[in-house]
C-alpha cells in the first residue's frame, strides 16, 4: 500500500483543527446529553402514568431512529426554522445531545433502580424528603454501578460525532472527505482519523475506568 505521506502534512493543521472541534462537540454534547437524560430518566420512574408516558415515548422514538435522519431532521427542521440557526455545528451538538439524553436516562434509570428499595424507605424514615433521599443517599450509589455503561456510551458518541459531516460541521470526517475529495485518495485520510478517534476513544476509556477504580475504592 502506497502511502502518500504529503497529503496527510497538507491536511495536518486541518486534521488538528476537526480533532479540537470533535472534541468541543462531543464534549457539548456529554454535558447536555447527561442532564437531559437525568431528568428523562427520573421521569421515567415516575409513579404517576400521566408524567412518565411522554418520557418513555421520548426514549422509545429516539432509540429507534437512526442517528442519521436525526441530525438531518434537526437541522433542517428545528435549528433553523425554531432557532433561526443554520449552523452544522449547532445542529450536530443538540442531535447528539438528543440522541445520547435518551441513552443516558435509561442508565440512569437502570442504576437508580439497582439500589435496594430499603435504602429509601430507611431515607424516608429518618425524614428525608423523597428529592433529599434521591440526592443524597440513592444518586451516589448508583453513580458508582453507572460509571462502566457511561463509558461505553460517551465512546460511542465520540464515534457518532464523525456523522455531523453530513450538514457540514468542519469536524474529523469532514476534513478526511475534503482531502479524498481533492486527491481522489481514501488511505491517507481515513487512515489517519482513524488512528486519531482510536486515541480518542482510548484516553476517554482510560479515564473514566480511572475513576471508576477511584470510586470502588472510597
Amino acid at each position: 500500500m502506497d502511502i502518500r505521506w504529503d497529503i496527510i502534512e497538507t491536511y495536518a493543521p486541518f486534521f488538528l483543527q476537526g480533532t479540537l472541534l470533535t472534541i468541543g462537540i462531543c464534549l457539548a454534547s456529554i454535558f447536555f446529553g447527561t442532564i437531559l437524560g437525568l431528568g428523562i430518566g427520573l421521569g421515567r420512574m415516575s409513579k404517576h402514568k400521566i408524567i412518565r408516558t411522554p418520557f418513555t415515548v421520548y426514549v422509545d422514538i429516539i432509540r429507534g431512529t437512526p442517528l442519521l435522519v436525526l441530525i438531518m431532521i434537526v437541522h433542517f427542521g428545528i435549528s433553523t426554522p425554531v432557532f433561526g440557526i443554520s449552523n452544522g455545528i449547532f445542529s450536530a451538538i443538540l442531535s447528539l445531545s438528543l440522541n445520547s439524553a435518551a441513552y443516558c436516562a435509561e442508565i440512569f434509570r437502570a442504576g437508580v433502580q439497582s439500589i435496594d428499595r430499603g435504602q429509601m424507605e430507611a431515607a424516608r424514615s429518618l425524614g428525608l424528603s423523597h428529592y433529599k433521599a434521591m440526592r443524597f443517599v440513592i444518586l451516589p450509589q448508583a453513580i458508582k454501578r453507572m460509571i462502566p455503561p457511561f463509558v461505553n456510551e460517551f465512546i460511542v458518541l465520540i464515534k457518532d460525532s464523525s456523522l455531523a459531516s453530513i450538514v457540514a460541521a468542519k469536524e474529523l470526517m469532514y476534513w478526511a472527505k475534503a482531502a479524498q475529495g481533492q486527491y481522489l485518495r481514501v488511505w491517507e485520510s481515513y487512515l489517519t482519523i482513524a488512528i486519531i478517534y482510536l486515541i480518542l476513544t482510548l484516553t476517554l476509556s482510560k479515564v473514566l475506568n480511572r475513576l471508576e477504580r477511584k470510586y470502588r475504592t472510597e
